[in-house]
């Protein structure tokens, strides 16, 4: 399947593809179940949509929301979905996947409390039912630059990813790790006290916890066999349990494949297919310890970004048709669905289908692929989507993420990140500056975006 930009004028056109290609994605012709509430313990999620964690590279320089990061939530709030997924907050310095990125520390909870405020109030001002908050929770690992240059610090060595090594960087030990368990802990404590519903403790995208899941090769007991892989996840997950009860809810946006040789949820044959034995086994695990919500994705934005997010313009040509990889992204969340399916799954990837993503992400709910249907991208562009699906059944086409990658160009250059054709007059100027090498963009660092 060669790779096409998204061209579709009808949803009958998109389905006759879907299934021209033996590919299989559900479509509902009504999309009323994205309006059913979802219980969460004590808890409501008010509708079926939700904003994934979208990081801007846009806090302060010690860790705190500035203010393009509590713009981005208030307007996020104001859409109507039913879930916000809060960013990355990195849970030490080192861990800063850039300059800009969110800390949860002593000195920034009250202003990370602050911006939650603000966006539940914008909510309520809406008219909206107040939304289920998660504040991920991470380490950058590899990917790490708290400062602007590279601070890699790893956790075991990857083929694919050897010349990306810089020097001085930095095999994270055991003792370290231990050390970060209690660490994650704390930053769940801290999360609680600043009015979130949940904490994530995020497991995907070649970070820190996500590479260890492919240390197959690491010596010591965080490395090797499944168990070992699996321990600082398990080990951050029963100390946050035992340490918080049923204060707050822990959830965790994992990635069910890496799409890498010798990957996670890879197959050994042939690493561009899925093999999900091992994190079906890890989803039942962490369901039994008591997670409840999982958010599942793929992939490494760092190596192969199509994998994580279609898209129709991006720094290389993907080999494959958008549509193949969203279908792995969406089985992949059936899959894991089914394994547990008392749990909320929420999928990913459905931005590239523009205004036709509401019926795909109803045709999965209502089959029980997922029990949630999650944006990103479609978020920074449009924050009202989830108010429009509701209240009108559509989306606005001239409102759209256009899946042209100029988000991620932001973050490469070293700024702020948001919708260059959609938030013009706050976005193009960043963007212009950054592709001129100007200030402020302090690095050529690349963040995140999902």
């Amino acid at each position: 399947m060669s790779h096409a930009r998204f061209d579709y004028t009808s949803l009958d056109e998109l389905q006759q593809d879907i299934k021209k290609r033996g590919l299989d994605i559900p479509i509902a012709t009504a999309i009323d179940v994205l309006h059913k509430p979802v219980k969460i313990g004590d808890k409501t999620i008010p509708n079926r949509l939700a904003i994934l964690p979208m990081e801007g590279c846009d806090g302060t320089a010690d860790g705190k929301p500035d203010e393009l990061t509590v713009r981005r939530y208030t307007r996020f709030a104001q859409g109507g979905a039913g879930l916000l997924w809060f960013e990355a907050t990195a849970v030490v310095h080192e861990g800063r996947a850039n300059p800009r990125q969110l800390q949860i520390n002593e000195l920034t909870k009250e202003s990370l409390a602050g911006m939650l405020k603000e966006a539940l109030q914008a909510a309520a001002a809406a008219g909206h039912q107040r939304p289920f908050t998660i504040l991920q929770l991470t380490h950058s690992g590899r990917n790490s630059r708290p400062d602007g240059a590279p601070k890699q610090i790893i956790a075991t060595h990857a083929a694919h990813l050897e010349d990306k090594l810089v020097e001085g960087y930095h095999m994270i030990t055991d003792q370290e790790l231990q050390q970060l368990e209690d660490t994650y802990v704390h930053a769940a404590e801290m999360a609680a006290q600043a009015g979130f519903d949940a904490v994530d403790v995020k497991s995907s995208h070649g970070y820190l916890l996500a590479e260890l899941l492919m240390a197959h090769t690491r010596e010591g007991i965080y490395g090797g066999s499944f168990e070992n892989r699996t321990r600082l996840l398990c080990n951050i997950i029963d100390k946050i349990k035992s340490k918080v009860g049923d204060k707050l809810i822990v959830a965790v946006r994992l990635g069910a494949y890496d799409s890498v040789p010798n990957g996670w949820g890879t197959d050994k044959e042939d690493y561009r297919k899925a093999d999900l034995t091992e994190p079906v086994k890890l989803i039942k695990i962490l369901y039994d310890k008591g997670v409840k919500l999982f958010n599942i994705s793929a992939g490494n934005p760092y190596y192969n970004p199509h994998v994580t997010r279609p898209y129709d313009m991006g720094s290389y040509l993907p080999p494959n048709h958008p549509l193949e990889d969203l279908s792995m992204l969406l089985n992949a969340a059936r899959v894991m669905q089914a394994a547990v399916p008392e749990a909320i799954v929420m999928g990913s990837g459905l931005t590239w289908l523009r205004q036709y993503a509401p019926y795909v992400a109803a045709g999965c709910i209502q089959a029980g692929w997922m029990k949630l249907a999650g944006f990103g991208r479609q978020a920074f562009a449009y924050p009202g989507f989830a108010n429009d699906i509701l209240t009108t059944g559509r989306l606005d086409e001239t409102k759209l993420c256009l899946a042209c990658s100029k988000c991620t160009a932001i973050m490469r250059d070293g700024g702020r990140s948001g919708c260059v054709p959609r938030d013009a007059k706050v976005y193009v100027p960043i963007y212009l500056q950054g592709r001129e090498g100007k200030p402020p963009y302090e690095s050529d660092h690349v963040a995140e975006h999902v």
